[in-house]
């Protein structure tokens, strides 16, 4: 009997007790996320110094009409912000590996026969998972409080920090740039076409393809949001970790203007769960198009996001890729109750509530051609959407 007693005991106090220990778990884990956060704009911050502008999101080297295979002799300009900052956060041994030509590949895997031998300095595109360095995971990249899916052999490896593409999506994709290396559209150097329609819309701290400088952010780096932290894929639909696909309501056939709030509400979202995706909601893919699966590819669908939906909000794209135009929503998100980490401009990182105001979420995106919102219009989303963009002057009313 006593023993019984004494067992019971044992029990009440593993039931107490096991919460506590739990949060203060949760709490160091938190606590590594921020200071890989603030790792992360400090090397942004030492990089800014040396080479006089952040590092580009969709970087690289350029395809050319010569290329008989050009994801694999090129990376197209599709490499993440992510990939300069590394010599930054002592991963100059990756950078070496990456900046110089390499034979090295993946465990069973053989060198594609067009490239020669060798890999390309700069390496393929960042899909391609014979590579190394592209199934490498980085831990200053990683949120601990974010297990998401496990690493298989020769998947592509994650990031949960995001560089901030504003509150509009036109050219988001691209900055208007093509793969060749010039405004246009693909192969077509419609350069007016394609530089007016990406000035009009990309408005964030980073502008895909495209050289920004401190100076260029005329909000003030300590009113401005560079950078963000997201959730990756579990394989469970999580609103906040997965990308609902085919969600064509929310952008024009022109790609021009998106309604946030196609994305936010809709039959897509399960009515008894909303922080899931609904079983007839298309969330397809393979683990290496998961969000944000792929720290080395520049693409909003893995290492941008935007300040248009809060934190923790769904993420959404209007056809059934992984985001190759400009229509997708990609949303900052965290695995810590209530919100998500941000890095302002000026290096400090601040915890985003799930509450923040987001404004009008019927209203248009800004863009160039109407119906969108016209250029230079102060944003829709609030104080959300005020904070990610870089040089409209708003005054914010919100302590960051």
């Amino acid at each position: 009997m006593e023993l019984l007693v004494v067992i019971a005991i044992i029990g009440v106090l593993v039931g107490l007790l096991l919460p506590a220990v739990q949060a203060a778990r949760e709490a160091a884990r938190r606590m590594s996320c921020s200071n890989n956060f603030k790792q992360i704009g400090l090397a942004i911050h030492n990089y800014h110094s040396a080479f006089n502008q952040i590092p580009t999101n969709g970087t690289g080297t350029k395809q050319a009409t010569s290329m008989t295979d050009a994801t694999n002799q090129s990376n197209r300009l599709f490499l993440s912000w992510l990939v300069p900052v590394l010599p930054y956060i002592e991963q100059q041994g990756l950078w070496e590996q990456i900046s110089n030509p390499s034979t090295e590949v993946t465990r069973g895997q053989t060198l594609p026969g067009s490239v020669n031998g060798a890999w390309p300095a700069m390496g393929p595109c960042p899909w391609q998972t014979t590579y190394v360095p592209w199934v490498t995971q980085i831990p200053a990249y990683r949120c601990p409080s974010d297990a998401g899916a496990a690493q298989g052999p020769g998947q592509l490896a994650r990031a949960n920090y995001a560089c901030s593409v504003g509150d509009a999506v036109d050219r988001g994709n691209n900055g208007g740039i093509n793969d060749y290396g010039y405004f246009g559209n693909q192969n077509n150097r419609d350069e007016d076409w394609a530089v007016t329609r990406a000035r009009a819309a990309q408005r964030g701290f980073f502008w895909n393809r495209n050289k920004i400088q401190f100076r260029d952010v005329l909000d003030g780096l300590s009113n401005t949001i560079a950078a963000g932290e997201v959730v990756t894929s579990g394989g469970k639909r999580e609103i906040n970790a997965d990308f609902v696909r085919n969600i064509t309501t929310m952008l024009n056939p022109n790609e021009t203007v998106l309604i946030p709030a196609r994305c936010k509400e809709g039959a897509h979202i399960d009515p008894t769960r909303p922080q899931f995706y609904d079983p007839s909601a298309n969330v397809s893919g393979s683990l290496s198009q998961a969000k944000h699966a792929r720290w080395a590819d520049a693409r909003p669908y893995y290492t941008a996001f935007h300040t248009i939906l809060a934190p923790n909000g769904a993420n959404c794209v209007h056809d059934g890729g992984d985001g190759n135009h400009s229509g997708v929503i990609s949303t900052a998100g965290s695995r810590h109750a209530g919100g998500a980490h941000v890095l302002i401009g000026d290096g400090a990182v601040k915890f985003i509530t799930d509450s923040i105001d987001t404004g009008n979420l019927e209203a248009s995106t800004v863009g160039r051609d109407s119906p969108a919102l016209p250029p230079g219009s102060q944003s829709p989303y609030g104080v959300w959407g005020a904070l990610g963009t870089r040089d409209v002057k708003e005054v914010v009313d919100f302590e960051l």
